[in-house]
């Protein structure tokens, strides 16, 4: 058994999702957002992402943890904040000791709709059929989970 976090990291908004693998089945643990507040500071922005990921990590101890791989933004700023913000998430796992595998968007989207060009609908309404009964806190936590479910097929078991 594998408890997998997947991470969705935004500055104003990292989505979060806990899951157990279990050979080909997978369950749903936990879900959830952490914001931020967009008027805050940058350094408390991204201490607030890192301390609360931490959380997450001591309250629900997964195995190993899983992102999307980085996407440029045709906006520059964007992009860097994007990276500001995975800095922190990946910097809470590291510290907690967890593996951080990167999986590109499109592979997350085959592994759980079927195919890589699949929208966010499509993705959310898989999730319904792979995690039946969870109750999923939002868009970004909903992306958290689908990259702990393609991490629990794309990462060899070990």
């Amino acid at each position: 058994m594998t408890i997998i976090l997947g991470l969705d990291p935004s500055l104003s908004c990292t989505g979060w999702g806990v899951i157990r693998s279990e050979g080909s089945r997978i369950a749903h643990i936990a879900n959830g957002q952490i914001k931020t507040d967009a008027k805050a500071p940058m350094a408390e922005r991204l201490a607030a992402l890192q301390s609360g990921l931490a959380a997450v990590i001591a309250e629900h101890r997964p195995d190993r943890s899983a992102a999307e791989e980085v996407f440029v933004n045709k906006n520059p700023q964007s992009t860097l904040k994007l990276a500001q913000a995975r800095g922190a998430v990946l910097a809470a796992c590291g510290a907690a000791g967890l593996s951080a595998n990167e999986h590109a968007a499109r592979k997350v989207k085959k592994a759980v709709v079927g195919t890589g060009a699949a929208d966010k609908t499509q993705v959310q309404a898989m999730l319904k059929v792979l995690l039946p009964g969870a109750k999923v806190a939002g868009a970004d936590a909903a992306d958290a989970l689908a990259v702990a479910i393609a991490d629990a097929h794309l990462t060899p078991r070990t």
